[in-house]
């Protein structure tokens, strides 16, 4: 969940290689609670291949989810703009077929590699021009692959974030199918009870 300027602060002002080190703290990024834990991993085993495949986690932040993926059988590849972030999944993955590389969520610095699937979480609202960046991820996939987008609209006063219905509105263009599941309901992904607006859309662009 990082998208870092050359100043090491996101958009709004967060530095979040000063906030590395208590990241994890949060029950949906640590996943240190067992429930937790369980239910991103059941989340992701329905979204993700079922067959072992190439998963590259932009905004992978401290690879708990790199780490979900990893240990389902999947060969993953994590970027993140915070150096902070991608040492301590580094250090989270040790001795798994796992890389991390520094580089932007919206220009991923993978060359000509292609993957089964992008998995994407509370990124994509963050990026300038989210369309342009859905279709240049689309570029990334295998043909047959799939987007695994987690976003959501936070906060009443202020919101920030980006609608499900505007967010499957951006994939029409790439074809294909895209299915939004609402997740807003799912107190054991968050740790708590949430009353904003939180889903996952899994598209598989024509």
């Amino acid at each position: 969940m990082t998208t870092i300027g050359s100043d090491g602060t996101d958009t709004d002002g967060v530095d979040w290689d000063a906030r590395a080190a208590a990241f994890d703290e949060e029950p949906d990024h640590g996943l240190r609670d067992p429930r937790v834990r369980a239910a991103w991993g059941a989340r992701l085993r329905a979204w993700l291949p079922g067959q072992p495949g190439d998963v590259l986690d932009l905004g992978c932040g401290t690879g708990s989810l790199s780490l979900l993926a990893a240990e389902q059988g999947h060969r993953v590849t994590g970027v993140d703009r915070s150096p902070a972030m991608v040492a301590l999944a580094r250090e989270k993955l040790a001795g798994r077929d796992a890389v991390f590389l520094l580089g932007d969520a919206a220009a991923p610095p993978v060359g000509g590699e292609r993957y089964d699937a992008v998995l994407v979480r509370h990124v994509l609202w963050t990026l300038p021009e989210p369309g342009r960046v859905l279709r240049l991820w689309r570029g990334l996939l295998r043909p047959g692959g799939r987007l695994v987008l987690v976003e959501g609209v936070w906060g009443t006063l202020s919101p920030a974030g980006i609608p499900a219905d505007r967010l499957t509105a951006l994939l029409a263009p790439l074809g294909g199918q895209a299915r939004v599941e609402h997740l807003s309901g799912e107190t054991e992904l968050w740790g708590r009870e949430v009353d904003d607006e939180r889903y996952a859309v899994v598209a598989v662009p024509g």
